[in-house]
């Protein structure tokens, strides 16, 4: 986990790296596959979610395609304070959790393929091929008559 304590003067220090850096390094880090969290100096109040979602906007802002749609966006506001509130949150995150390992499990798939030595799958076809071929033909001809 990558800490962060952000000052009055709204810059952000890297504890780890004894260091200032920019949401856009922050945005690196997350691409990384990292965990951050981030904290008010003064208060230590947990500013995380603020970070994640300047991000968000800043991405948006850039010309990216909004991952949250406004017409989920009223969605989720819309949650606040029903009594599904506590759900959706867990809900989202899972779905986003399973739609990532789907998405693990076909890269790997891609990966193997792509990996493979191609001769090799070209001769396993082929043998799958020939064996078809070859049961096709003795199921035309008949049983075979000694």
């Amino acid at each position: 986990m990558r800490e962060y304590k952000k000052y009055p003067n709204r810059r952000l220090y890297d504890i780890e790296e004894s260091k200032y850096v920019t949401v856009e390094d922050i945005r690196k880090i997350i691409l990384k596959g990292e965990s951050i969290t981030v904290v008010d100096s003064k208060t230590e109040k947990d500013l995380t979610r603020t970070v994640l979602m300047q991000i968000i906007s800043e991405q948006e802002g850039e010309g990216h395609e909004p991952i949250l749609t406004n017409r989920v966006l009223e969605q989720l506001v819309r949650f606040y304070g029903d009594a599904m509130q506590s759900i959706v949150g867990s809900y989202i995150e899972q779905s986003i959790m399973t739609f990532l390992e789907h998405q693990e499990r076909y890269e790997k798939s891609v990966r193997d393929i792509a990996s493979s030595d191609p001769l090799a799958m070209m001769r396993r076809a082929m043998e799958q091929n020939m064996d078809f071929w070859n049961k096709m033909t003795k199921t035309a001809r008949g049983p075979e008559k000694d």
